[in-house]
Formats: structure tokens, sequence, C-alpha cells
């Protein structure tokens, strides 16, 4: 695919940057760019690690230290049946990963979406009891998490058990055992590997509502005496939310609990979506129009300008906070693999991330590692 004029132009000057910097700061990747700050991440999946996509593997060795499973590990997938397990794409991650020294996150352990009904059901399909389901979800999370004890250095235990209200997720999980099924799930967490980190990851946990539900958990793991090692901000954001004022505020605030924070599944949509969609939540679709779905053959520069500086500013906001941020990591190798293509409107066709679906550098690319640059 030709690279538009406004791509050439920032590549030139991200060369006069990198080949002028009197430091002689050299930057092969993304990664290099922030060595020293934090790390950097992405999810993988399927087509980057059994080489379907072979592209895809140096690629990732050569940006990112960090790696999530997009889906390998959530429960429908590595655990389909009652007395079913599928290691083998999680197994390959984890292998791809330990062999080139990256950072892996396990996710996720608990969570109301993707989660099997059989899993809230006896034999017959009747509701588990509370006890019944506890003993469930210990034995779950005892075995995945003793399969990669020693490899796996972290686990999103717990997923998106807050509502934008601020209060726990009346969930399957909450209607069947109780509010203190996050406490369990932690609980057993650390037994099951206690060298292992342990976070909390949501969406939209930026903004003040939810974010003071979040805390909540925070110090009430705390005060029960409870391990919680760190909380995910998932950052699936947009071209016009939220106020980066916002992000600060969300950042410091966990950080002052005393826990790691991370930037989890950060990606910008770039495309008109209707306010009610913002977040992350998978249970809502929206019906496809075109005129949802406006850049269908190539973003335009005035986008891609907007992608540009919103990337620039959102990373000079990470670094400024540095000292409390563990790590980023981007929803998706490039854009041909993030979810945002069909969620949540099925069909549309997505630019939010850093790399083209050519694993081509965008103007934005270019600007987050001038951003790094700047500190160096």
């Amino acid at each position: 695919m030709k690279r538009n004029l406004l791509s050439a132009a920032f590549i030139v000057l991200a060369t006069i940057i990198f080949s002028c910097n009197d430091k002689h700061i050299t930057v092969s990747g993304l990664k290099d760019a922030f060595a020293g700050d934090f790390l950097i991440g992405t999810a993988v999946d399927a087509p980057q690690i059994l080489g379907i996509d072979r592209e895809a593997k140096p690629f990732i060795i050569k940006h990112f230290n960090a790696i999530t499973a997009e889906n390998a590990m959530k429960w429908e997938s590595i655990h389909p049946g009652p007395d079913k397990y599928n290691f083998a794409l999680a197994d390959s991650i984890v292998s791809f990963a330990l062999a080139n020294d990256m950072f892996i996150t396990g996710h996720t352990l608990v969570w109301h979406s993707q989660t099997p009904d059989w899993v809230f059901q006896d034999s017959i399909g009747n509701p588990l009891t509370r006890e019944a389901l506890l003993e469930r979800m210990k034995n779950h999370i005892f075995t995945v998490m003793g399969h990669y004890k020693g490899k796996v250095q972290s686990w999103d235990v717990v997923n998106e058990a807050i509502g934008d209200d601020g209060q726990i997720r009346k969930s399957k999980w909450y209607n069947i055992i109780g509010d203190d099924y996050i406490e369990k799930a932690f609980e057993f967490a650390h037994e099951a590997d206690p060298d292992a980190e342990l976070y909390y990851n949501d969406y939209n946990n930026e903004e003040p509502l939810k974010r003071a539900g979040v805390i909540n958990i925070v110090r009430n793991l705390r005060n029960k005496g409870l391990r919680i090692d760190g909380v995910g901000i998932q950052g699936h954001w947009h071209l016009d939310s939220p106020d980066f004022k916002i992000v600060d505020e969300g950042i410091s605030e966990y950080a002052a609990l005393g826990v790691k924070v991370m930037i989890t599944e950060m990606e910008i949509n770039v495309l008109p979506t209707p306010s009610w969609l913002y977040g992350a939540d998978i249970s809502r679709i929206a019906e496809y129009k075109d005129s949802l779905n406006p850049y269908v053959s190539e973003l335009p520069d005035s986008v891609q300008t907007l992608l540009t500086n919103r990337y620039a500013r959102l990373f000079g906001l990470l670094l400024s906070n540095k000292d409390k941020v563990s790590r980023v990591t981007f929803w998706g190798v490039h854009d041909g693999y993030s979810w945002k293509n069909n969620w949540p409107i099925p069909g549309r066709t997505n630019y939010p991330l850093l790399f083209d679906r050519n694993y081509q550098p965008k103007p934005a690319y270019y600007a987050v590692i001038e951003e790094a640059l700047k500190l160096k």
C-alpha cells in the first residue's frame, strides 16, 4: 500500500530526530524508546503465535517486551468443558514470551463474559450453590495458575466487576456467591501461586464513579489481608474521550493506594461511535451503517493527524507518570488485528493502533517515539 504524504513526512522527521540526538540513542523498536520508563506490551492470538502470519513474531520481538493472551486464557478458550482444558495455544504464547524474555500477563481468571454457562450450572442445568461455584472457581484458578506457575509472572485475577456507576456488577458470580466473590478469587489466586503478581482489570475505571468503586475493591482486599498488586486501566479510548485530566487523576489515585498501575488494553478508536457504546462491554452491539464506517479504503490525513496528536498527548501524560505506570499494552499488534474492526459495530474498518495493516509505522508511532526521546 502506498504510504500517504503525512506518514512519509513523519518518517523523515523521525530519522532526523534519531540521527541528530546528541546522546546517540538508537531506537530500533517501540520498546527501546521506553526503556527505563515502562514495559511496552501487545495482545496476541493464534495468527501471530502459530505462524499463520509469518511477519508477526519478528515484529513482536522487535517492538514489545510484554505480552498478553488476547483470548487463549479466557475461560471459554482454556476450560471449555467441565473436564476439559485446552492449554495448547496458551502454552505456545507462554513459550514464545519466555524465549524472548517478555513479561507475561495471564488474562483472565474470573470474568462475567466469555465464561461458558456450564460454569454456573450443575449437571442438569440448575444454578449452582454458593459453595459449589466457589469450589469450581478455586479448581479453575488452581489448575490454570498451577499449569503456568513459575512462567506467568502476573494475572488479571478479576476482570470488569464494577459497573460505570461504581457498584459491583450483578453478574452470575455476584448473584450466586455474593459480593465476596472478588475476595475469594484473590485469595485462591495467591494460594495457587504466591509469587505471581495479582491485578484487578477494568475499562472506564479512570472515570470518577467507577474509579471510586475500584478503589473500594483495593482497600477492601488490603483491609482483609489479601494480596492485590496492581490495577489495570484498559484504555479503550477515543479521539474525543476521555479527558486526559481524568486519566491523570485516575493514575495518581490508584498509585496512592500502593499498587502498580498499568494501561492494559489500549487503542484509540477513530470511527464515529455512539457514546453509549464507549467502553468495552462486549454485550453491547450496534447495527452496521455505512455512515459509521466512513474510512473503508484508508484513513484521511485529517483524521490521521487527530490520531497522531491524541497519541502524542497520551504518551506525554504517561511519561509524566512513569514513576507510577509500570506497563502500557496495546490491544493488538496492528490495525488489522484490532477487535475494534468488529466491535461494537461488526464489519467496520478501524485504524486504532500505531501500526497499519502492513506492519508499517503510522505517524502516531513517530510522534510517540518523539515524546519518549524528549526525556532521554
